[in-house]
């Protein structure tokens, strides 16, 4: 058993192998150590392999999809080696590879999150082209993309793929570069050759050639394309029939979004790597798994195609009417999308069926409860399926199947004479030996004669010492005991042979009628899908129409003009979070590109430049937006440098990521891109962040001409819009009120007067000495600074020589203000008195 243990492990040397033996998947030697660490189950011994214990470990066979499940969270991949041969008792039960599960090749419901894709992702580089092929295992989506070094990021993040392959001339440089949470496969470099991808891909479309794919000029694209492919084949190890076609994804069909942008928008994750509070989560109110897996594409992939956006708008007013009564109609319906993929690579399980013949007895009614119109006509041919599948799905399976195959009562009675003729041997045993036991005390004249079954004997006939006289010809002797006779007549054995093994072939039978079934839908499996993918992007569009009136949307407006005009915007994540939200405008135009916003710590500048670009973000995936009313003219790209962070891994500081994220900007943003810039500079000295801050925001002003928010405080750059006349200067307000800052949030021409940093910090909770230190050091900064239009002093300005400050805080002053008087006792107010007193006496002499 070993030898062939071994013979299997030799051909997956890096893999984890799960290793089939009766009850239990078992790991041998280093995979039994890797997996006990992994999976927290107990390592053992066995036997010797060179002198030593083999070491191994196990699961059971019942509960191997939670631990699959558990691997590959972690990132690994794992082979399943199945029992596929006879116990013959000449030697170890034949054993193959039947499947292999890697990180980015799932398709079973329970290793994968119902919400999201898990793509797998190939990128190769031929002659300074770098192509990148991406595809959903589950939903049979397959994507091909050029792409730069630069760019390359961006792609990943908007891919978001689990699993990456790379030839091992490119992994060194991908690994340095990509998220942890993604795993990184390196192929050898033949496994991306040209021709050979080529063949595999008009093989597996069933084409010619690739030239009505549109993926001329391609190479890089094409050869990552076929590794990926070859390397789907190579785990599934069954064909891939629902894998027909591949879609073009061109750079200017998207508004551009790099990772910070991302990342910074919490469009699907928050900055902490949550799933909420997010815009995602926000928005969420999808019926189904494959409406919320739209909802995510859609958010990360924001469209350009203005007449697309226009059509998802009156798709979603001709649905408003009746979105509540679709959402419930659509609550209950299976993941028709994953189920048809399981079909495809015939891994569905009975269960999966069930719920697939209940979606398509509902679909009629659905069908007939959408309006007509010209806004949902594109949807009636998917959801148009033949009623012959649902009625086959009825016929052929029980109301109730059983959860596995192997449990048997998965097919119909009814449905098959044969399969009935097995189960009823089953069933009717008792009444078939109680009859034929009847009969023969009739034919025998036997009173007492018993008809019985034991493991050992099997089923016979038992006649008493005293009767055996009565005993007929036909009677065969099959045991002697010490009072009675045990025979067995032809007819006893022919029902025991057929009652012996009617279990076994009755679970035979009905597992080659599974079979036939999965036969049967396999040439609906392109229909199946494209009935999800309307009802995911019905879904979709009737929790548009129910966002509208629950979370006070607007359908946005477009325009060729170049503007973007936001009237009462709001950021829906910040609202949902806060009791009142107040609402901001937003105005940007060639004669109004940057707008220069100051304003104090926590005064919402940040809040406000994020709600600028996610209105935006939404108005390009066709939903409606949080404002009152939305103007937008073209937009190619969102590009954002906020927050403050480092790249310990890369080596790389808080201010080199920071300018790493600006040099991204300047280079690439161009005059229709939507730039969002906070408090850059902040990361190293006073003059060279001014400065820096200074030339980038005349640079996006003057020489890019993007659409800018430049949040600052810096108070010399609100200088600018006298060199500048499309720069405006905007600030966010605050008043002080009893030494305490009040934050008014509302959007107001012109500059700030002040950071109220000091009061910002009172209220994080730094101690009242520390501010009271802060304070002298700031009115000694104030008046050493050369006067100024503003409080704070110009860092352009030769300052005068400094003065010492004319008043000075006396010390006894200082400890009456630290007093807490509602936190004294009467004695210890009166003995602070004496000591204040005894102060003063010693400082006035």
């Amino acid at each position: 058993m070993m030898q062939q243990y071994l013979r299997i492990k030799a051909a997956h040397p890096d893999t984890l192998l799960l290793y089939r033996m009766g009850d239990f998947y078992e790991l041998f030697f280093d995979d039994a150590v890797k997996a006990a660490r992994l999976l927290d189950i107990t390592l053992t011994t066995r036997g010797q392999s060179a002198g030593q214990p083999i070491k191994m470990a196990g699961v059971p066979f019942h509960a191997l999809e939670g631990y699959l499940a558990k691997l590959v969270k972690l990132g690994e991949s794992a082979v399943i080696c199945e029992q596929v041969g006879e116990v013959t008792g000449k030697g170890p039960v034949e054993r193959a590879v039947t499947r292999i599960i890697t990180p980015g090749t799932l398709t079973d419901s329970a290793l994968m999150p119902t919400n999201r894709d898990i793509p797998l992702a190939a990128v190769f580089e031929h002659e300074q082209q770098l192509g990148l092929a991406s595809l959903s295992l589950a939903s049979g989506r397959f994507r091909l993309a050029l792409t730069s070094r630069m760019s390359l990021d961006a792609d990943l993040e908007r891919i978001q793929p689990a699993e990456l392959l790379c030839p091992d001339h490119l992994a060194d440089g991908i690994n340095a570069r990509i998220s942890s949470g993604v795993a990184v496969r390196r192929l050898a470099d033949w496994q991306f050759d040209f021709d050979t991808a080529q063949k595999l891909l008009t093989a597996q479309l069933g084409t010619r050639d690739l030239a009505g794919f549109g993926v001329d000029q391609m190479e890089s694209a094409i050869c990552a394309a076929g590794a990926l492919l070859g390397y789907v084949q190579q785990t599934q190890r069954s064909a891939l029939p629902h894998i027909d076609r591949i879609v073009v994804d061109r750079d200017d069909a998207y508004v551009r979004m790099d990772q910070s942008t991302r990342r910074n928008l919490e469009i699907s994750e928050t900055i902490r790597g949550e799933p909420a509070p997010t815009l995602l989560s926000v928005l969420d109110c999808t019926a189904t798994a494959m409406g919320a897996r739209l909802l995510r594409d859609w958010l990360h992939h924001p469209r350009r195609d203005r007449a697309l956006i226009l059509q998802r708008h009156a798709a979603t007013h001709a649905l408003t009417p009746v979105a509540a009564a679709l959402h419930q109609q659509l609550r209950d319906w299976p993941d028709v999308e994953r189920i048809a993929t399981r079909v495809a690579l015939r891994t569905a399980r009975p269960r999966d069926l069930s719920g697939l013949r209940h979606a398509l007895t509902q679909l009629p009614h659905l069908l007939a409860s959408l309006p007509n119109g010209a806004a949902l006509a594109h949807f009636a041919e998917a959801l148009s399926l033949s009623p012959d599948i649902s009625k086959h799905l009825t016929r052929a399976l029980a109301d109730e199947p059983a959860t596995a195959l192997r449990d048997g009562g998965v097919i119909r009675d009814g449905f098959d004479a044969e399969l009935d003729e097995l189960r009823g041997l089953q069933s009717n045993a008792s009444a078939f030996l109680l009859d034929l036991e009847a009969r023969e005390r009739a034919r025998t004249g036997i009173a007492n004669l018993k008809v019985e079954y034991n493991r050992v004997h099997g089923f016979y006939i038992e006649v008493t010492q005293g009767q055996l006289d009565k005993v007929p010809d036909d009677y065969r002797r099959r045991q002697t005991l010490k009072n009675a006779e045990r025979f067995i007549t032809p007819e006893l054995k022919t029902f025991e042979d057929r009652a012996l093994s009617a279990g076994e072939r009755a679970l035979s039978r009905e597992k080659w009628l599974y079979e036939q079934l999965l036969d049967f839908l396999a040439p609906h499996v392109r229909a199946l899908h494209a009935l999800a993918r309307a009802i995911a992007e019905l879904d979709v569009l009737a929790a548009n129409a129910r966002n509208v009136a629950r979370l006070k949307l607007c359908e946005p407006r477009f325009v060729d003009t170049d503007r973007i005009h936001i009237k009462a915007g709001r950021h829906l994540v910040v609202e949902s979070q806060v009791d009142s939200y107040i609402p901001n405008d937003c105005d940007l135009s060639r004669s109004r590109q940057l707008l220069l916003i100051t304003g104090p710590n926590m005064g919402g500048k940040s809040t406000y430049m994020r709600q600028v670009a996610q209105i935006a973000l939404l108005a390009h995936t066709g939903l409606f937006v949080p404002a009152r009313s939305v103007e937008i003219g073209p937009l190619d790209a969102i590009m954002t440098r906020i927050g403050a962070s480092d790249d310990l891994a890369q080596g790389r500081s808080t201010f080199m990521v920071e300018m790493t994220e600006a040099a991204t900007i300047l280079n690439t943003a161009t005059e229709r891109s939507l730039v969002l810039i906070d408090e850059i500079g902040r990361g190293t000295s006073t003059f060279d962040g001014l400065s820096l801050a200074y030339a980038i925001a005349r640079h996006l002003a003057a020489t890019t001409r993007a659409y800018t928010l430049f949040a600052t405080h810096y108070f010399e750059l609100t200088r600018l819009n006298a060199e500048l006349p499309n720069l405006a200067n905007v600030h966010l307000d605050a008043v002080e009120s009893r030494d305490k800052i009040v934050f008014l949030h509302r959007l107001e021409p012109g500059p700030a007067n002040q950071s109220y940093g000091l009061q910002v910090a009172a209220l994080a909770g730094v101690p009242r000495s520390v501010i009271k230190l802060a304070r002298k050091q700031l009115s000694m900064l104030e008046q050493s600074a050369a006067p100024s239009t503003t409080t704070q002093g110009g860092l352009f300005e030769s300052a005068p020589p400094t003065a010492e400050p004319t008043t000075e805080t006396h010390p006894v002053l200082d400890r009456l203000r630290d007093a807490q008087p509602d936190n004294l006792t009467p004695k210890e107010a009166l003995a602070l008195l004496y000591q204040l007193k005894s102060e003063l006496d010693e400082h006035d002499n």
